[in-house]
């Protein structure tokens, strides 16, 4: 018998010893983290905001698919600086490759003129999320910018 539970961010797995006759027999247990079980666990998780127009055709082009996604309004539950940089780096670029340069707030930093790290980037970000593109896709250790919305296809071929 095969059970699983999630512990954090980690799914516990209990397989029962066949072999024994006992119900109440040996048990293994060992714990997997959540991105190594393969396609099982390469849950699709969209960072977006819902007033976004690209956002919504983006999660209109997952539920048309048929596949499970989570969807994350980081409006309502903000990045931390962390997962931030692990979206960034499942991504494949910097910080200044996702800013929203046509912001209100990104004329107001100056962060045209400003010569800041890739971690003082990455904490304005995780401060004023209106200086992150949307919508992001993430899938296992993937990821795609989805502008336009059909770059989430690429994620869907795996």
């Amino acid at each position: 018998m095969v059970r699983r539970a999630r512990y954090n961010n980690d799914v516990r797995i209990t397989v029962k010893n066949p072999l024994r006759d006992a119900p109440s027999g040996p048990s293994s247990h060992f714990f997997i983290p959540d991105a190594s079980i393969g396609g099982m666990t390469d849950q699709i998780k969209i960072y977006q905001k819902p007033t976004c127009s690209k956002c919504r055709e983006t999660l209109g082009i997952l539920s048309e698919c048929g596949v499970d996604f989570e969807s994350i309004n980081y409006y309502e539950r903000p990045f931390t600086s962390d997962e931030l940089k692990s979206v960034l780096e499942k991504l494949g670029v910097g910080p200044r490759e996702i800013i929203r340069k046509d912001e209100k707030i990104y004329r107001e930093l100056k962060l045209a003129s400003r010569d800041l790290t890739n971690d003082e980037l990455v904490e304005l970000m995780v401060e004023n999320p209106d200086l992150i593109q949307r919508p992001i896709v993430v899938r296992g250790h993937r990821a795609v910018l989805a502008r336009p919305p059909k770059n989430v296809e690429e994620l869907l071929e795996q």
